[in-house]
């Protein structure tokens, strides 16, 4: 992903939906720990950006143990 600076000088990177569906697709479990380092993005992020894939019905989810682990159809 490439590396941009956002308008105070800090580094930004950005991820397409596509990305976290994608890495959901490819894990055998696709936990928020997992999709993140598929990804290469923080646990923060990937957590915020499943859980609003979720709510938007592109993502399922099931939950684990106290943690999610999310599919596709």
């Amino acid at each position: 992903m490439p590396k941009d600076r956002d308008d105070e000088g800090k580094y930004s990177q950005s991820y397409s939906d596509s990305d976290f569906v994608n890495a959901v697709k490819n894990l055998d479990v696709a936990s928020t720990q997992l999709v993140s380092e598929k990804v290469g993005c923080s646990y923060d992020l990937a957590y915020r950006r499943l859980g609003d894939l979720y709510e938007e019905g592109i993502l399922k989810r099931v939950e684990v143990g106290g943690s999610f682990v999310y599919y596709t159809d």
